[in-house]
């Protein structure tokens, strides 16, 4: 077999450099180093909790049933919350009063219009008829919107009791019939308060409905 030059050489010098002491060939093993303690100090700190902290956790283990149960009602509590601010039965209510009060809202030019006149008789102290003016445009308005519901012989307390009409309407013409009753039966004159009385009942009724005010 016919050797490559130089190849004596290259054998020549690794052996030497196998055979040099201060070079490591073998795999080196790692010392195995046991974990570093925490000082003293920490020690007694984690001592001192554990010690406070036992207690603590023995009452939670004890009383676990309990707060398992409390735990549970307060969920459903703010579960139920939720739910309730999602629904808001009141704002469906004051929706629903809104529409029912809305089919028996006066056209807003109306109500300006008797308001106005009415207006113009209590400026001169007549107040009674200024009133009853509003009682009788009242009893008209219900009359174009529900034909059913007045007779002839309906008098003015059986038409503010009237189911039929919504709480708003009802209130307003109550506050109204209240007063045109005492002038005409109780033979007693009604005053200025009396008239303004009757006139905010109809004017929040007729108008504020709208957020108008007069």
């Amino acid at each position: 077999m016919t050797r490559i030059a130089g190849d004596n050489g290259f054998a020549d010098d690794w052996d030497a450099m196998r055979s040099d002491g201060d070079i490591q060939f073998a795999p080196v093993e790692a010392p195995d180093t046991p974990p570093s303690e925490p000082p003293d100090w920490l020690q007694d700190v984690f001592s001192w909790l554990g010690d406070v902290l036992e207690p603590v956790g023995r009452a939670i283990g004890a009383a676990w049933p309990v707060i398992f149960w409390i735990l549970v009602a307060i969920g459903l509590a703010l579960i139920g919350y939720a739910i309730y601010r999602l629904v808001d039965p009141a704002r469906f209510a004051r929706r629903r009063r809104s529409a029912d009060d809305s089919e028996w809202v006066p056209e807003e030019a109306k109500a300006l219009e008797l308001l106005e006149e009415a207006d113009r008789l209590a400026r001169d102290g007549r107040f009674d008829e200024a009133t009853h003016l509003l009682l009788m445009r009242s009893v008209g308005q219900i009359a174009e919107i529900r034909p059913d519901l007045i007779d002839p012989s309906s008098t003015a307390r059986e038409i503010a009791a009237l189911p039929a009409l919504p709480g708003a309407a009802r209130t307003a013409f109550a506050t109204i019939a209240e007063r045109v009753e005492r002038s005409l039966f109780a033979l007693s004159s009604l005053s200025d308060e009396d008239w303004q009385a009757a006139r905010s009942a109809y004017s929040d009724f007729a108008l504020g409905y709208r957020g108008v005010r007069s």
